[in-house]
């Protein structure tokens, strides 16, 4: 899995220094914070989730920019869950890269792929996936949200809310 994890950083950096190559435009950094919602199979186990996450965005033509995030994501477990002996939460380091349209100077719409990281007891690597959409304000605030799912024998859904700020 690190192998993985490292083949991934590797080539997201590769790939967005070269759309950084391509265009005029400046390279844009934000830092987040998340609020889920596990759906599915997650939400059996489940109540609410909460993190945050770096993000940059590199540009690669007019309205398109090719972006790679890290962050960090707690989900707690239910009550009832709690009280027969499961941990109170449980942590995820999800890494992606993707691509980021601007439809007009705000509204965006955003697709991202990669892996989350289990950072638990016996701890493992799924494949990540999320697609999005948000608007920009002026001054850098932005908020979004995304359907982001999880992959490795089943899978783990969100729906997640994001409000950052971009600089």
């Amino acid at each position: 899995m690190k192998k993985i994890l490292l083949t991934l950083i590797v080539s997201g950096g590769a790939i967005l220094t070269c759309f950084a190559q391509s265009s005029n435009s400046s390279t844009k950094f934000s830092i987040g914070l998340d609020a889920a919602a596990p759906n599915g199979v997650a939400s059996n186990a489940y109540s609410a989730g909460f993190g945050g996450a770096f993000k940059v965005e590199v540009p690669a033509a007019t309205s398109l920019y090719g972006t790679f995030s890290v962050g960090y994501e707690a989900f707690f477990t239910k009550s009832e869950l709690k009280n027969i002996g499961y941990n109170s939460s449980s942590g995820f380091v999800p890494i992606k890269a993707g691509l980021k349209n601007y439809f007009n100077e705000s509204l965006f719409g955003e697709a991202e792929a990669g892996a989350s990281v289990y950072t638990g007891q016996n701890g493992g690597t799924a494949f990540a996936y999320s697609v999005g959409m948000g608007y920009t304000f002026d001054g850098g605030f932005e908020i979004g949200v995304r359907y982001e799912a999880w992959q490795k024998q089943g899978t783990f859904g969100q729906a997640a809310l994001r409000l950052g700020y971009k600089f």
